[in-house]
């Protein structure tokens, strides 16, 4: 069993746009449709009403986001007859909002089903602009009985109205123990003068912020923006003590690979990849001050031609099989707890190589995070206006640009 250690997040830099670069490109293009700030009660019956399964359907997601054989995919079409077109169309938010809301706007298909977008400003302007399809949670029975129940209550889609997780991943702390002797426990050790010019900190202005405001004692989802000052400011005062290195993008687990930092956020996903596949042993912490966990989720466009047969994917992927299998190739948070117990039950059939690599995935605490990791993980801002989030830019940006 060979493994890539190339992830979801890796399309930051495959695609050719920074996140920052994405982040900056979304604010000059806003949701025009109507905002939905609440949805009327009978809208889930309006909008399912007469709809039907037309035995087709196109999903557009993320590059290395699903195993090239698309085993998941055969398995539903074998099983509905349902056909499926797998396009990994999805670089970044920002360009991928972009390149829809027009068609969107004007009521028209995007020629995609159903689509895998973050928890991101993104997200917001998708619902707030009435783009995203109210589910139907009676045609998501495998949803309702295996899901997290924690995901019910995010701050982004309470009640996941218009989405459900495809896979999640934490933004925590990654150092390299052969460097750093001291345990790493608190997001102050990225402020550490120990480490001075040996911290990357990323350059996307969401997780910054959330590291600046969490380093600050503030709950992101609480925040206003005099919180984004008091947090700017933290951020400042540990860039003009020369202790950060560079702000990155995806290329901050390379950076660490060779030395050139030795403690720095990461994402969950790549740490664990890098040390399967590079034999590394790089560690990775959720600070007992709180960390990110952001999710990818599966949506419905509002102008879908085959919503029906949409909402049949999206509920079959929360079947305990499937969600296993893929929590197997993507390495991220699994949203099916029961998934790790099936995942053991795949590693007993298994020797050698094949066996310890799916052991350490299902025992893994970045797959499968206890409620002890969940209590400490925070999402991220979620602005309510177009203007909140182009102040929480302007409070930001100077940090990594200035």
């Amino acid at each position: 069993m060979t493994r890539s250690r190339l992830g979801r997040r890796d399309a930051l830099r495959l695609g050719g746009l920074s996140a920052m670069g994405a982040f900056l490109a979304a604010c000059g293009v806003e949701g025009k449709g109507k905002p939905q700030a609440s949805m009327a009660p009978d809208a889930v019956a309006k909008f399912w009403a007469n709809k039907t399964q037309n035995g087709k359907l196109n999903f557009a997601g993320w590059p290395l986001y699903m195993d090239p054989k698309k085993p998941e995919l055969k398995k539903f079409t074998q099983k509905t007859g349902i056909q499926v077109t797998y396009d990994e169309v999805i670089q970044e938010m920002a360009p991928w909002f972009a390149k829809v809301q027009p068609q969107l706007s004007a009521g028209q298909s995007i020629g995609y089903d159903c689509m895998v977008i973050t928890n991101s400003s993104q997200f917001g302007q998708f619902r707030d602009s009435g783009f995203l399809a109210p589910l139907d949670h009676a045609k998501l029975p495998n949803y309702a009985a295996n899901a997290a129940k924690s995901y019910a209550s995010s701050s982004y889609d309470p009640g996941n109205v218009f989405s459900i997780p495809y896979a999640s991943g934490i933004t925590g702390i990654a150092y390299d123990p052969a460097k750093v002797k001291d345990p790493i426990t608190k997001l102050s050790d990225l402020w550490n003068p120990k480490y001075k010019g040996k911290v990357g900190m990323f350059r996307d202005l969401q997780e910054l912020g959330n590291f600046g405001l969490l380093a600050a004692g503030i709950d992101p989802a609480k925040s206003t923006e005099a919180d984004w000052q008091k947090a700017a400011a933290e951020l400042k005062k540990q860039k003009d003590a020369g202790i950060v290195r560079n702000y990155y993008d995806q290329s901050y687990v390379d950076a660490l690979g060779k030395g050139e930092v030795w403690i720095t956020m990461a994402w969950s996903g790549d740490v664990f990849q890098k040390n399967v596949s590079d034999g590394t042993n790089f560690k990775f912490v959720i600070p007992e001050d709180g960390a990110t966990i952001w999710t990818d989720n599966m949506a419905i466009p509002v102008t879908a031609e085959n919503p029906v047969d949409a909402i049949m994917l999206m509920d079959f992927l929360y079947e305990l099989e499937n969600a296993t299998t893929l929590a197997e190739y993507i390495n991220y948070v699994c949203p099916v707890p029961a998934a790790q117990a099936q995942m053991r039950k795949h590693a007993a059939a298994l020797t050698g190589e094949d066996k310890a690599y799916l052991l350490s995935v299902a025992e893994s605490p970045l797959v499968f995070p206890g409620e002890a990791e969940y209590d400490r993980l925070h999402y991220y801002v979620d602005f309510n206006t177009a203007e909140e989030k182009k102040d929480f830019e302007r409070v930001f940006q100077p940090i990594v640009l200035g």
